[in-house]
């Protein structure tokens, strides 16, 4: 079992920044990824940005790309999610969650993420 605490979210006007950050516990072995979803209301869930824990792959949906930053702290168990120049649209209930030996083509994929943490809220005023 992984357990995920995600935290870091708050209120911030649009063009400003946050870092959100995952705290991972339990059996995380390094042939996990560890990736960042949203769900903004009435919407479904969506990717954001993943990262492998072995070698550092990452992988970013395209309207984040340019703006955002996931990063890795392997000794700490820990994953960050620089935000920068936030829209309102990025606006959302932010999750953290890890996968399992998962292969490069499922990095963006969320059946792949067996463990999931709870949400911490991202507000982006205009």
């Amino acid at each position: 079992q992984v357990q995920l605490q995600a935290s870091g979210g708050g209120l911030v006007q649009a063009g400003g920044s946050l870092r959100l950050s995952c705290a991972a516990s339990g059996r995380l072995s390094r042939d996990y990824a560890m990736g960042w979803f949203r769900q903004a209301p009435g919407r479904e869930r969506e990717f954001v940005a993943t990262i492998r824990l072995s070698g550092g792959t990452t992988v970013y949906a395209d309207s984040v790309k340019g703006r955002f930053a996931i990063s890795r702290d392997g000794a700490k168990n820990m994953v960050y999610l620089q935000m920068n120049n936030l829209k309102p649209d990025d606006t959302a209930l932010y999750y953290c969650a890890a996968a399992p030996r998962i292969i490069y083509s499922s990095l963006a994929v969320q059946s792949s993420y067996h463990y999931w943490g709870q949400g911490t809220q991202v507000t982006v005023s205009s």
